[in-house]
């Protein structure tokens, strides 16, 4: 009944500038731009899918929701979908025009695989019985589809006797990327091939991209093996402790990161409505479309059949997000390099991408130096290359402007002469500060939320242009070397003690004061980063700042609040809001933009006036 409801009231709604009537036919005509896929696990697809009534309805809520294509889990949590089931619910789905992929989620069951002797449900993967289960099920489900995708469970903890005897001497995450590279073969692709020689295999990585190589994902080695790469852009709500106080840009930085290293494997991006606000669903899809996807998954069919607001807001803003896409797979975003090479540990920088995003900088995160780069940003993660120094010289040689954080001095080969270089001396990692109050235009403010600081640094002849008070004490937030081409943000976002004081593993496990600066403060962190590449603002954090295509900007405030936001663009230039077809004219030396809390302009250039 509700799930009737549901499509009756969205079939009624008015959807973007089409009739919604026509959505299922819109969306088959813009799949080369963006397709909409929905993942049916293996409860729903047992639940719903097994009977004539349940496919008929399916087929009902999918049209009117603009989905072309259906993932089939085969398995999840001990349920293996019978055959009869699968087959039946495959060609239903072809014959009324769906493509037809099928997934499995890879967590133990009762009598299926053995649990990890660690806290999350994942399984052994050294135990034989883990091997024998999955490598069955996976020969008997390959010939029912074309393509198959590994949701995000490919991962260990374990630290059993069997694991233990397997690792021997090396270090946990050493061993675990080494058997989930070796098992993605044995299990997942020679299995099916066998008996379906053309199926396609996709290994779908999560969201949790700072902590990958600690569990066993080698994103230096597996995208290599498959023949298809996805990643997971399930950012949820950002104030929220449920899935962490994961921000909105970390969606971009997810799927940047993995196309640089996956290349034209590149699939697509799969998030959920978990979590979710209508908002928060989304921001989701345009963080993702925005950072290069044209195809999106979303997880999952049960909550088409409960009714998520969020889908509403998909249905009217599907042709934006089409046209944005065709957009960005011409002209992608362009910004900031930010250096991550894989299996790099991130030290107290975990996930400090998301949150230099949500302070207005266009950061576009490479797993390859950036070499050629104006303005490179070197956080902990980078000092994993042992040549950075080199390349940083390179860089500084032809121009290039240089942000680094104390993890980097902390960890980079010669960090002694980086701290020369930057005419800074940090402290040792691990003494992370904690501030209450900063200095705005030479006065004392007292700040709501604690700001983190990365190190007791001292100034030997950096020039300080923010700085924070500890105590009596004031300490640099960020500052420049002499030659101002060097600047050090002395920022802490999270490390592993962080991350086991609250008993978390995977994601944020606490808000930061970071996005809780006062405007002036953002506004000199921004600029210090953007100013190389000419991309001025006055805004406050939470409004992230992207530009593409041929002069078009993506401005989003993810704040409850209105904002008032100035862009410093090309001087007379006029603009069209996309979404409002609102002619937006230059006043002064910028734009002036009021924007509503969570709420989007995509300014599209006119030409200039006098």
């Amino acid at each position: 009944y509700h799930a009737i409801l549901f499509t009756v009231i969205l079939i009624g709604c008015k959807a973007g500038n089409h009739d919604p009537h026509d959505l299922r036919a819109l969306a088959k005509s813009r799949k080369s731009d963006l397709k909409l896929g929905v993942f049916v696990t293996a409860q729903a697809v047992d639940q719903y899918l097994s009977t004539v009534e349940g496919k008929r309805e399916a087929l009902s809520i999918l049209n009117a929701n603009g989905i072309t294509k259906v993932f089939l889990e085969v398995y999840r949590g001990g349920l293996v979908v019978p055959d009869s089931t699968l087959k039946s619910a495959a060609d239903f789905f072809k014959e009324n025009g769906f493509e037809v992929a099928g997934g499995i989620a890879t967590v133990p069951g009762s009598d299926f695989g053995i649990r990890q002797e660690a806290r999350h449900s994942w399984f052994n993967w050294e135990h034989q019985k883990t091997q024998e289960d999955l490598k069955k099920v996976m020969r008997d489900t390959a010939p029912f589809f074309d393509t198959f995708i590994v949701d995000d469970f490919l991962c260990t903890a374990d630290t059993g006797e069997l694991s233990k005897t397997a690792k021997g001497n090396e270090d946990w995450p050493q061993y675990r990327r080494e058997l989930l590279t070796r098992l993605s073969s044995e299990l997942f692709i020679d299995p099916p091939k066998e008996v379906n020689s053309g199926i396609r295999m996709i290994i779908k990585y999560p969201q949790w991209y700072d902590r990958y190589h600690i569990f066993g994902y080698d994103v230096a080695s597996q995208p290599g093996i498959f023949d298809e790469v996805w990643i997971g852009t399930e950012t949820r709500g950002q104030y929220t402790r449920r899935f962490g106080y994961v921000q909105p840009y970390e969606g971009f930085v997810n799927y940047r990161w993995m196309a640089s290293l996956s290349g034209n494997k590149m699939g697509g991006a799969w998030f959920d409505h978990i979590d979710c606000t209508a908002e928060d669903f989304i921001d989701q899809a345009y963080q993702s479309v925005l950072a290069g996807a044209k195809e999106l998954t979303l997880f999952n069919y049960y909550n088409f059949t409960e009714g998520h607001p969020g889908q509403h807001l998909l249905r009217m803003d599907f042709e934006f997000l089409a046209d944005l896409a065709k957009v960005i797979a011409v002209n992608p975003v362009r910004g900031i390099s930010a250096y991550k090479p894989p299996n790099g540990d991130a030290g107290g920088d975990m996930y400090i991408m998301d949150f230099i995003g949500m302070l207005g900088v266009p950061l576009i995160p490479c797993s390859q130096y950036p070499e050629d780069a104006e303005v490179i940003f070197l956080p902990a993660q980078a000092a994993a290359d042992t040549a950075i120094l080199d390349k940083v010289r390179n860089s500084l040689v032809h121009d290039a402007r240089i942000i680094v954080t104390p993890g980097f001095l902390n960890r980079a080969k010669d960090g002694w002469i980086f701290s020369d270089m930057t005419g800074v001396a940090v402290s040792p990692e691990g003494q992370a500060l904690e501030a209450n109050e900063i200095i705005v235009d030479g006065h004392y403010m007292e700040i709501d939320s604690l700001l983190e600081l990365g190190s007791q640094m001292s100034m030997i002849t950096a020039v300080p242009l923010l700085e924070a008070v500890v105590g009596n004490l004031k300490v640099p937030y960020l500052c420049r070397n002499e030659a101002g081409n060097i600047y050090v943000l002395n920022s802490h976002t999270f490390s592993e003690a962080d991350f086991a004081a609250v008993g978390e593993e995977l994601l944020c496990p606490n808000p930061l004061g970071i996005l809780d600066l006062p405007r002036e403060w953002v506004n000199t962190i921004r600029n210090a980063l953007n100013e190389g590449i000419m991309m001025g603002a006055d805004a406050p954090a939470r409004v992230t700042i992207q530009p593409f295509g041929a002069g078009e900007i993506m401005v989003q405030n993810y704040n409850v609040k209105t904002v008032d936001v100035k862009l410093f663009s090309t001087p007379n230039m006029k603009y069209r809001d996309v979404f409002t077809r609102k002619l937006i004219e230059p006043s002064g030396d910028g734009l002036l933009l009021n924007m509503p809390g969570r709420s989007r302009v995509w300014l599209k250039p006119l030409g200039t006036h006098n």
